[in-house]
């Protein structure tokens, strides 16, 4: 594959939402957000309520991938060690030998990370944004592509801690599946639907860093990035938000904005990029003031108010 993105990328994008789709009926919108945050080198917080598909869309994106995958089940007693990996006394050598943690995977499927305790899930933190890990003072590098799919119910439910805004920031997207509509349920139910599928995959690790580089060569002119650095401006001036959004988001957005614009197929990223994923990329990195809750307002409320508030650029 050349090193901008082409029809191949487009079609190799197609064929993992279409993989992925087999498994998860009727969501193929939520599948594409989820292949476009693995494509933009970032990671991916599924939020939903039980039963709706949130570990089956995460274990099938994983299966599409020729590559290391783990899951890590997130539960109250578990241990920064039981993520990252710790020292263990060797008879043979007669030393400690690290032993890697089921983090050291190209893709890990963090399920139910909300159940964890706060220790356990800041234990994630560096890993997503260095790309490594630090045990015993020394640091490992993670291999490449590294993706973490983690899975949480809204934290109303019983169990559940809610995520610090440190490590919400880390997440490139934010995404809810919610219930499938009534022909797919429907298709759900069926005898020959209920039986497991079997994934093959469809593309291997090497192809999906290709895939992320070329994201990199999108252009993005700078009126483009002049209306992203407006958006940022104007969350931290809402009088709905107590926080804003970071650099980070920018960053970020800009990522996702060159890897959607490479899944259709273009070498250029436009402003209706920007709107489309601006509500998944941004809502869940601000913080919106009480008043602002108690007048029923949800950050997907103010994300579209700040987009109908700042210009976009016209044409590319």
């Amino acid at each position: 594959m050349n090193a901008t993105p082409s029809r191949s990328f487009a079609g190799m994008f197609d064929s993992i939402v279409d993989n992925v789709g087999t498994v998860l009926r009727g969501k193929r919108s939520v599948i594409e957000l989820a292949v476009v945050a693995l494509l933009a080198d970032g990671h991916l917080l599924i939020e939903d309520v039980p039963g709706v598909g949130k570990t089956s869309l995460a274990k099938a994106l994983a299966t599409s991938v020729n590559c290391s995958w783990q899951r890590i089940q997130f539960t109250p007693d578990l241990l920064p060690s039981d993520v990252v990996g710790g020292s263990m006394w060797s008879r043979e050598r007669e030393c400690f030998d690290f032993q890697p943690g089921p983090i050291f995977a190209n893709i890990v499927l963090a399920d139910e990370i909300n159940r964890a305790s706060p220790k356990t899930q800041s234990a994630l933190l560096e890993a997503m944004e260095e790309r490594q890990v630090t045990s015993d003072g020394t640091t490992r590098g993670l291999p490449r592509p590294f993706f973490v799919i983690a899975t949480q119910n809204p934290v109303e439910h019983e169990g559940t801690y809610q995520l610090p805004e440190s490590q919400l920031d880390r997440f490139i997207m934010r995404v809810s599946i919610g219930y499938p509509d009534r022909r797919s349920e429907f298709e759900i139910l069926d005898d020959t639907s209920v039986r497991e599928v079997r994934l093959e995959p469809v593309i291997d690790a090497e192809q999906v860093v290709m895939m992320i580089e070329a994201t990199e060569q999108v252009r993005m002119v700078d009126s483009l990035r002049e209306y992203i650095v407006d958006l940022a401006h104007a969350s931290r001036r809402h009088p709905g938000l107590a926080l804003g959004l970071s650099p980070r988001a920018s960053v970020q957005l800009a990522r996702a904005v060159r890897a959607l614009a490479a899944a259709r197929g273009r070498d250029y990223a436009t402003p209706d990029d920007v709107k489309e994923l601006a509500e998944p990329v941004l809502a869940h990195r601000v913080m919106i003031r009480h008043e602002a809750v108690a007048r029923g307002f949800g950050a997907t409320d103010i994300i579209g108010e700040i987009l109908a508030s700042v210009a976009a650029p016209s044409g590319r």
